[in-house]
């Protein structure tokens, strides 16, 4: 089991990285809980496709250094990474973007479910990310 929830975290940051939503979004369950990094808690797909959006309109990014871990009975996983960022559009209440680039450790953890992410939490040092960007 767990390493089906291996492969299945492995696709779900290949399709992110290729930009392809049509498939990152259909790895995640209609229900799909994302507690946002400092932030509040979103619950389903729907959600998640608008939150991307707004990601994709104002960051360009690639995760790189990837380490992928599961629980032996494949309900939850984890993820350390390092992104790979270009600041492109100004987000609300954060540092007025110029094509900054950063670069920045970060990490996830999951619950899966019926072989689809069902929670996804990001972590990652936002005080970090506003001094690489000149906040």
């Amino acid at each position: 089991m767990n390493q089906e929830s291996i492969k299945l975290i492995q696709n779900y940051y290949a399709a992110f990285n290729a930009g392809d939503m049509d498939t990152f979004l259909n790895l995640l369950t209609d229900d799909v809980i994302h507690d946002i990094n400092q932030g509040k808690r979103e619950i389903g797909k729907d959600a998640f496709k608008q939150f991307m959006a707004c990601m994709n309109h104002n960051y360009k990014e690639q995760l790189v250094d990837m380490v992928i871990m599961a629980s032996e009975d494949g309900k939850r996983a984890a993820a350390e990474f390092v992104v790979l960022g270009e600041y492109l559009q100004s987000d609300e209440g954060l540092p007025a973007a110029n094509g900054q680039k950063y670069r920045l450790p970060a990490g996830a953890f999951f619950d899966i479910r019926d072989n689809k992410v069902a929670r996804i939490t990001n972590y990652y040092n936002l005080n970090d990310w506003i001094a690489q960007v000149g906040g």
